[in-house]
C-alpha cells in the first residue's frame, strides 16, 4: 500500500521498529481485511527484519483456522468480523509465531458493507506479554482509505500496548 500521501504511518512504523528492537523484541501481524498492509508498513522500515519474524494474511475463515487457531466454533458463532476473532487472531498469531506481539485486524474494507456489518467497520487486536487489547473502528471513506485508516490505527495500538506515544 503506498503511504506516500500520509507519511504519518511510516513515522509511526519506525516508531514500532526502534522500540522494538531496543526491547529486543520480535512482532508479526494477522490480517484480514488490511491484507498485509500492516506487516508491509512495517517492512518499509530499514532494520525491520531484526524484529519482524513472519506475517499471515488470513483473508478467508479456513485461513484464521488453519494458520493461527482461530476457533471454527467462534467463527460460526461470532462471524470473522467480531472482537472474539479478532482476539483469537491476535493470540494465535503471537503464539505460532512465538512472537512477543502481535497486530491483528478484519473487518469490512468496503466498498459494500451490510447493516450488521457496514462498510469501515474494523476490529483491531494487540497482543502483548499475555494481554490482548482489542478495539473498534467505523473508519470512512473508500476502500483504500479504511485499510490506510487501520494501518495507522494498528501502528498507534502497538506502540500504546508497548507504553510509547503514538
Amino acid at each position: 500500500m503506498n503511504f506516500s500521501d500520509n507519511t504519518e504511518p511510516y513515522t509511526s512504523a519506525e516508531r514500532l521498529v526502534a522500540s522494538l528492537r531496543e526491547r529486543g523484541l520480535f512482532i508479526t501481524t494477522v490480517e484480514s481485511c488490511t491484507g498485509g498492509a500492516i506487516a508491509s508498513s512495517i517492512v518499509d522500515v530499514p532494520g525491520a527484519s531484526d524484529v519482524l519474524k513472519e506475517a499471515y494474511v488470513t483473508y478467508c475463515d479456513e485461513a484464521k483456522h488453519k494458520l493461527v487457531g482461530v476457533k471454527k466454533k467462534t467463527l460460526r458463532k461470532y462471524t470473522a468480523v467480531s472482537p472474539q476473532v479478532c482476539r483469537q487472531m491476535a493470540k494465535g498469531g503471537a503464539k505460532t509465531a512465538h512472537v512477543d506481539l502481535c497486530l491483528s485486524a478484519t473487518g469490512v474494507a468496503g466498498p459494500d458493507g451490510t447493516e450488521e456489518f457496514p462498510a469501515g467497520l474494523v476490529y483491531l487486536g494487540c497482543f502483548y506479554r499475555g494481554r490482548c487489547e482489542v478495539k473498534k473502528y467505523n473508519f470512512t471513506g473508500s476502500r483504500n482509505e479504511v485499510r490506510r485508516q487501520a494501518v495507522r490505527e494498528a501502528l498507534h495500538l502497538a506502540l500504546s500496548c508497548l507504553g510509547v506515544a503514538p
